[in-house]
C-alpha cells in the first residue's frame, strides 16, 4: 500500500461520512419551510410545534454537515495538490459561487431564522427559512456542476498542462450536471422523507396524535414525488453514460463484450434481454460497449494501463442504490394508499417506517460509490489519472496519520450526532402554557 491508496481511502471515508448529512440538510430544510408555511397560512398550533421540532433536527444536522465538509477543502491541498493544480482554474468559479453566494445565503438567513422567532415579523421570518433552504439547494447545484465536469469536462482547454476555463456557462450547464443535479436533489428528498417518516413512525407507535399523522402524510407525499424525479433523471443519466462514460455503464451491468441488444442484468445469472440497449439508447437492438473491448480501445488511445474501475463495487453499488431506493419509495406509496381518506396508520406500518430509516441512507451512499468509483482510474475523465493527481511530497506515514486522526474524530462526531438526534426525538414537541394564548406567547429561540 502506498500514499495514493491511503489518500483515496481518506477522501472516500471523509466524503461518505459528510455525504450522510448533505442530503438530509437539503431535503429537511424544504420540509421545515413547508411546515412553517402551513402554520403561517392556517394558524394551526400543531404546525408550529412540528416546525420547531424538525427545525432543531435540521440545525443539528446542518452544523454537523458544515464541520465535516471543511475537511474536504483541506484534502485538496494536502493529498491532491497535482489535481488541484490541474483543475484549479475551472473549479475556482463554481466553488467560489457556492461559498460566496449559496453558502453565504444559506448561513445568513438560517441565523436570522434561528434568532428571529420573537424579533422578526412572521412573513419575514418565514422568508428567512425559505431563503436558507433555497441556499442549500443552490449550494448543491454548484458543487454538483463542478463534480459533473470531472466526468464530462467541457468549456475548457489545456494550456501548459493545466485546464483553463473558456466558458463558465458551459461548465454550469453541462449536460451531465443537468441530469445529475435533479437526480441527487431528488435522492436528498427521499433521504429526508425517510428520516421524517422514521421519526413519525416512532411517535405514532407511542401516541395517535394527529400532528404526527399530518407530518407523516406530508413526508410520504414528498418521498413518492421525489422517487418519480429520481427515476426520470436516472434514465437520463443512463443515456448520458452510454455516450460519456461507457466504461461505467458496462461495469455497472457486468457487460464484458460489445453486445447488440444488450440485456439488463438484475443479478448475476438473471438477465432481461435487450433492456439495457433500450434504456441506454431507446433502441432495443443498439450495441452497448463492454469493459474488455473498451479497455483495448482505451489502451490504444491513452497508452498502457488498466482503465476498468473496480467491477465488483460498481456492479453491486448500482443494485443496492436501486433496490434500497425503490424499497423506500415503494413503502411511501403503500403508506399513502393505506392512510388515504384520513385512515389511521396501521401499527405495522409505523414500525416499518421506523425500521426503514437506513434504507435511503444506504442507497445514496451506494449511488455516490457508483458515481465516483465508476469514474476511476480518472479524476478528470480522459484528462487526468488518479495516480497523477496525488501530492508528490506527501509520505505514506503522513497520510496514515491524518487518516487515523480523521477516523477517530469522525467517529466521535458520529456518536455526538446520534446522541443529540436521539435525545431530541425522544423529547418530542414543545408544549405551550395553555393559560396563555398562542399569539401572546414569546416564541423561544431554537438554540440550545
Amino acid at each position: 500500500m502506498d500514499a495514493l491508496d491511503l489518500a483515496r481511502w481518506q477522501f472516500g471515508v471523509t466524503t461518505v461520512y459528510h455525504f450522510l448529512f448533505v442530503p438530509l440538510t437539503i431535503g429537511l430544510g424544504i420540509f421545515v419551510a413547508g411546515l412553517q408555511t402551513a402554520w403561517h397560512r392556517t394558524g394551526k398550533e400543531h404546525y408550529l410545534k412540528l416546525t420547531k421540532f424538525f427545525g432543531k433536527l435540521f440545525l443539528i444536522n446542518f452544523a454537523m454537515g458544515v464541520v465535516t465538509g471543511i475537511v474536504q477543502e483541506f484534502q485538496f491541498g494536502m493529498n491532491w495538490s497535482e489535481y488541484s493544480t490541474f483543475v484549479g482554474d475551472v473549479f475556482g468559479a463554481p466553488l467560489a459561487m457556492e461559498a460566496l453566494l449559496a453558502f453565504f445565503m444559506e448561513s445568513t438567513f438560517l441565523g436570522l431564522w434561528i434568532f428571529g422567532w420573537d424579533r422578526l415579523p412572521k412573513k419575514v421570518h418565514l422568508a428567512c427559512i425559505w431563503a436558507a433552504a433555497i441556499g442549500s439547494n443552490l449550494s448543491a447545484y454548484f458543487i454538483l456542476a463542478a463534480n459533473a465536469w470531472m466526468k464530462h469536462p467541457v468549456g475548457y482547454e489545456v494550456v501548459d498542462g493545466k485546464a483553463r476555463m473558456t466558458d463558465l456557462w458551459a461548465v454550469l450547464t453541462n449536460s451531465t450536471a443537468l441530469a445529475q443535479v435533479p437526480h441527487v436533489i431528488g435522492a436528498a428528498f427521499i433521504v429526508a422523507g425517510g428520516f421524517v417518516l422514521a421519526v413519525c413512525g416512532y411517535w405514532l407507535l407511542r401516541t395517535r396524535a394527529a400532528m404526527w399523522r399530518s407530518a407523516a402524510r406530508a413526508a410520504l407525499v414528498m418521498t413518492a414525488i421525489a422517487g418519480a424525479v429520481v427515476a426520470g433523471t436516472g434514465d437520463m443519466s443512463a443515456k448520458l453514460m452510454y455516450d460519456q462514460q461507457p466504461m461505467k455503464l458496462a461495469s455497472a451491468e457486468g457487460l464484458e463484450r460489445d453486445t447488440a441488444g444488450a440485456p439488463l442484468s438484475v443479478a448475476p445469472g438473471i438477465e432481461i434481454p435487450q433492456v439495457l440497449s433500450f434504456l441506454a439508447t431507446n433502441d432495443p437492438d443498439a450495441t452497448v460497449q463492454g469493459t474488455e473491448d473498451l479497455q483495448r480501445r482505451f489502451e490504444q488511445r491513452f497508452g498502457p494501463g488498466d482503465y476498468r474501475p473496480d467491477q465488483t463495487i460498481v456492479f453491486w453499488s448500482f443494485r443496492v442504490m436501486i433496490g434500497f431506493g425503490l424499497a423506500t419509495v415503494g413503502l411511501s406509496v403503500l403508506g399513502l394508499w393505506l392512510t388515504r381518506r384520513r385512515r389511521p396508520f396501521p401499527h405495522w406500518l409505523s414500525r416499518a417506517l421506523l425500521l426503514a430509516l437506513p434504507l435511503p441512507l444506504v442507497a445514496v451512499i451506494a449511488g455516490w460509490l457508483l458515481s465516483e468509483i465508476g469514474r476511476q482510474p480518472w479524476t478528470v475523465a480522459g484528462e487526468l489519472l488518479t495516480a497523477s493527481s496525488v501530492s508528490p511530497g506527501v509520505s505514506l506515514g503522513e497520510v496514515a496519520t491524518s487518516l487515523t486522526i480523521f477516523t477517530l474524530l469522525y467517529g466521535t462526531l458520529a456518536v455526538a450526532e446520534v446522541v443529540l438526534l436521539r435525545r431530541h426525538v425522544r423529547q418530542g414537541v414543545e408544549e405551550r402554557d395553555p393559560a396563555v394564548p398562542v399569539a401572546e406567547q414569546r416564541q423561544p429561540s431554537l438554540m440550545y
